[in-house]
């Protein structure tokens, strides 16, 4: 299988981006799976039916959330109602959060796809154990039994805590990625027992920026203490980020991942797909 995931949509920057990138990529790379993390699609915080049904209109087949899903408050109800976007797993289980935290999908040649979405607990909010929650997961809804692919999302602050996730889901995942950090590491490896590996997808958002923020206000905070307003999306021309990822068919593990940069400033620095190869 060849599918795609994407990084943080940050904004209306990054939402025009994957319009225009996205459906030549999925022609060009005959992509069978899209997935884009959306939780700053909504003005750098959270999402929108609007804004969700922008990324769906652009090719995306599955978002997933993270810290920010619940920022606008319509996406308590909305995630009821579409089974396409998925908040982080390991919400507690008295907090009943709405929704899913991980999804099966069927592409449109009848192969299975689990979406899987977790949350960090380093430096972010203290929700239940991921590494319990994806376990349970993985064990519901094994690779190459019940699902022909399996993509799981760690939305976290910490490299380490990506890594060790990375580690612990090696030979159970097809790729493991991080998202939050909103920019992209060089990582991108296969790891000995076969997931694709990459510490942090970037974002899709504009890069003459503070991590896809207008730079005034963040550098305002960092040298004086004093906020000036609130955060605002950089409203340039965004690069879309993301790694594409090739599969056996067999055995659900991976064979190939190569990042993508495209369009805005980051593409100049890195091209599009270079080979990254056990």
């Amino acid at each position: 299988m060849k599918f795609a995931f994407f990084g943080d949509v940050v904004g209306r920057s990054g939402r025009e981006g994957l319009a225009e990138h996205l459906p030549g990529l999925r022609r060009r790379l005959d992509l069978e799976f899209v997935i884009v993390n959306g939780e700053n699609a909504a003005a750098g915080f959270g999402i929108t039916e609007s804004t969700a049904r922008e990324l769906f209109d652009a090719g995306a087949d599955a978002l997933t959330l993270g810290n920010h899903s619940w920022d606008q408050k319509e996406a308590l109800t909305y995630i009821v109602r579409e089974p396409r976007l998925i908040r982080p797993l390991n919400y507690p289980k008295l907090a009943d959060a709405p929704g899913r935290g991980a999804q099966l999908f069927e592409t449109h040649s009848g192969k299975r796809i689990l979406v899987v979405n977790l949350l960090g607990r380093v430096f972010m909010d203290a929700l239940d154990d991921p590494f319990a929650a994806v376990d349970a997961e993985l064990e519901a809804c094994p690779l190459g039994m019940a699902a022909d692919a399996v993509v799981v999302d760690i939305h976290a602050e910490a490299t380490s805590e990506k890594m060790a996730m990375g580690h612990f889901c090696d030979g159970r995942a097809s790729l493991v990625v991080g998202t939050h950090s909103h920019v992209p590491t060089a990582d991108a490896q296969l790891l000995p027992g076969g997931t694709a590996y990459q510490t942090d997808a970037g974002a899709c958002a504009d890069y003459d920026s503070v991590i896809g923020n207008q730079k005034e206000e963040p550098l305002r905070r960092f040298t004086t203490r004093i906020s000036g307003g609130r955060y605002k999306p950089a409203e340039g021309p965004a690069t879309v980020c993301g790694v594409y990822v090739e599969t056996d068919d067999r055995t659900g593990l991976a064979r190939r991942i190569e990042p993508i940069r495209i369009g805005g400033r980051l593409s100049q620095t890195i091209p599009v797909l270079e080979s990254v190869q056990a």
